[in-house]
């Protein structure tokens, strides 16, 4: 298991990281979420023991993980991180930068591996180029098999598919988290992207200004999320005032939890409409502000309607 027992850090005066404090079972997959600046990528350093920590204490299994004061060189050996500027070695090949850390006394087993972990991350046909030619995505995908190559007993990775693109990133993702449960590696992802969260992640913390504001499974944060900034991290999100559905408490809802009615207490009107390709995502004011709803057809700018929660 992994603690996390009430750590704090500071880079200067202000508190980065302020009093954290979580545990993930192994072979768990938890998603740290946030806006740009709220401590995901320090929290992955700390953990890594990159840093000292201000106060607070982490172990592994028991074992206490500690910073560079403690280390010739930083880092714990059972662990791996995946930061956002891959370091890779740009004048030697695909495969040799992924058998970088390999042993190379068993020549064939060295081989077969480097070859299966090409094969995750989708880059068995650039096995012989040199780094320095690859696209940021291809890094990025080599970088990810560099890290798994040795298996990790903890895997952390910081936006690990921010420069894959689209097409790719949905069956890397599958391949990556499939083979991570199969190994039993415990894996934090700090990301901003939702699809790594909602489809993969067992667990997520939110965390905001160095704190962590929410913590619950995704299916939970997503439907029943504690606050507007929790939700917004999903997607769009209203914050409608509660009185148009006869509540008290203002209501959180995204935009495919409203529909057209033909009267209710809300009425809006269009002012634009975003093409989405299997719907319409559809602006529209009121007297409060801002609202979105989807449609499976386009409106009109100007039409008024009413609308209900579905």
């Amino acid at each position: 298991m992994l603690q996390i027992n009430h750590i704090s850090f500071s880079y200067d005066k202000n508190e980065d990281i302020k009093q954290v404090d979580f545990s993930l079972q192994k072979g768990k997959n938890l998603a740290v979420i946030g806006e740009s600046g709220c401590g995901k990528s320090t929290l992955l350093k700390l953990i890594y023991g990159l840093y000292d920590l201000k106060e607070g204490q982490m172990f592994w299994k028991g074992s206490e993980i500690l910073g560079p004061k403690f280390h010739l060189i930083p880092g714990m050996p059972y662990m791996k991180y995946l930061a956002q500027d891959f370091d890779l070695m740009p004048y030697i090949s695909v495969s040799e930068n992924v058998g970088k850390y390999l042993s190379n006394f068993y020549p064939e087993e060295k081989k077969e591996r480097i070859a299966e972990l090409l094969e995750i991350v989708e880059m068995t046909e650039f096995a012989n180029i040199k780094a320095k030619y690859l696209s940021g995505g291809q890094m990025q995908r080599v970088a990810l098999a560099r890290v798994l190559a040795l298996e990790p007993e903890v895997l952390l990775l910081d936006e690990p598919f921010s420069h894959i693109d689209n097409f790719r990133k949905n069956s890397l993702r599958r391949k990556l988290f499939a083979y991570l449960k199969s190994k039993n590696i415990t894996t934090i992802v700090a990301t901003h992207d939702s699809t790594d969260v909602l489809s993969f992640a067992d667990e997520v913390l939110v965390m905001q200004n160095g704190k962590i504001v929410a913590r619950n499974s995704p299916l939970e944060l997503y439907n029943k999320p504690t606050s507007k900034y929790v939700a917004s991290l999903f997607g769009d999100v209203n914050e409608i005032p509660g009185f148009y559905f006869n509540q008290k408490e203002n209501q959180l809802l995204y935009p495919h939890q409203l529909k057209i009615v033909k009267n209710s207490n809300l009425k809006v009107t269009v002012s634009n409409a975003y093409f989405r390709g299997n719907h319409y995502l559809i602006e529209a004011h009121y007297p409060e502000g801002v609202l979105f709803f989807e449609n499976e057809n386009h409106l009109q700018t100007q039409n008024v309607l009413f609308l209900s929660q579905k």
